[in-house]
């Protein structure tokens, strides 16, 4: 039987020094680590939820307006990904649909704002949605920067060394939603909610829920286990950029989703996911970042 993972939860409102070490140590090993004292209030995230909610509800001919390709702003509908092509793996479209956005404020250079910096999609059936979304995205950025700084320090660098590069960074954010078995119906072999890989960026910060069909996450020692829960906690995971910026001392946390349950048909999720990326232009140990970033986008997409 899985068993759940146990993580460190470093709290942000103390003083870091002492929690270094379980820093360090849970990034070497799982690329994992739960966080307190972010600062981010559950009212906030819970309506975000009940906004997107209401949108994922809607007839798909209502939602088809929005629709866009992976790494675009608006709706990624039922097959648009599928996150084990990533590394490799052979899986089914994921079973989700997601509403995406990302950074919009341009830097003033026409073909990097061209690619990394376009306006949001709104959707109008949802008009409260657009001014809970930017207050998180504020919220976020300024967290994703407090992790990163701790994250230096426990790298033995100064707490500088990774936002020094996150002047006028890139970022995406999708509101995930896992529909329950009565609505996607039964899983293909090998099909989940979303498939294993690993995230591109630098930190990826995560608001989620419990469930059965809920998220894993791999270790080599101990295979894949259930993700633990706190509903006080975000949890943070660091991508393939960051892991390449330590020299792979510290792991790209590897995760999934499980394909919804057939115990409990009409459970649905939906988890708030931030990626944190840097400022365009930056090179990591001799690789372009956003280079790298546009073909694991395009790796994931089905089409």
């Amino acid at each position: 039987m899985t068993t759940e993972a146990s993580l460190p939860t470093i709290d942000l409102g103390r003083d870091p020094a002492g929690q270094l070490p379980a820093v360090d140590r849970a990034l070497r090993q799982a690329g994992f680590l739960l966080v307190t004292g972010h600062g981010v209030e559950q009212e906030l995230r819970t309506a975000i939820r009940e906004s997107a909610r209401a949108f994922f509800h809607l007839p798909g001919a209502v939602k088809e307006p929005y629709a866009v390709k992976v790494g675009g702003r608006g709706w990624l509908g039922p097959g648009a990904e599928a996150n084990g092509y990533a590394e490799g793996t052979a899986t089914p479209p994921d079973l989700k649909e997601s509403l995406s956005f990302a950074a919009e404020e341009p830097t003033g250079d026409p073909a990097v704002d061209a690619e990394w910096f376009l306006p949001n999609t709104w959707p109008a059936e949802v008009p409260e949605l657009k001014g809970l979304v930017e207050e998180y995205l504020a919220r976020m950025r300024t967290l994703s920067d407090r992790v990163l700084d701790l994250l230096g320090l426990a790298l033995g660098e100064e707490a500088d060394f990774f936002t020094r590069h996150t002047r006028h960074p890139t970022f995406g954010f999708n509101i995930n939603w896992y529909p329950g078995r009565d609505r996607t119906g039964e899983p293909e072999p090998g099909q989940f909610r979303i498939g294993p890989h690993t995230d591109f960026g630098t930190v990826t910060i995560l608001d989620r829920q419990a469930g059965k069909g809920g998220l894993q996450l791999y270790t080599e020692a101990d295979g894949w286990l259930d993700a633990p829960y706190d509903p006080a906690a975000l949890t943070v995971n660091i991508g393939d950029l960051m892991a390449g910026w330590t020299d792979g001392r510290w792991r790209s946390g590897r995760h999934r989703v499980l394909p919804p349950p057939a115990d409990a048909p009409a459970e649905e999720l939906m988890s708030l996911v931030y990626f944190y990326e840097c400022t365009p232009g930056t090179t990591i140990n001799g690789i372009e970042s956003h280079a790298y970033l546009r073909a694991q986008l395009d790796a994931i997409t089905t089409e």
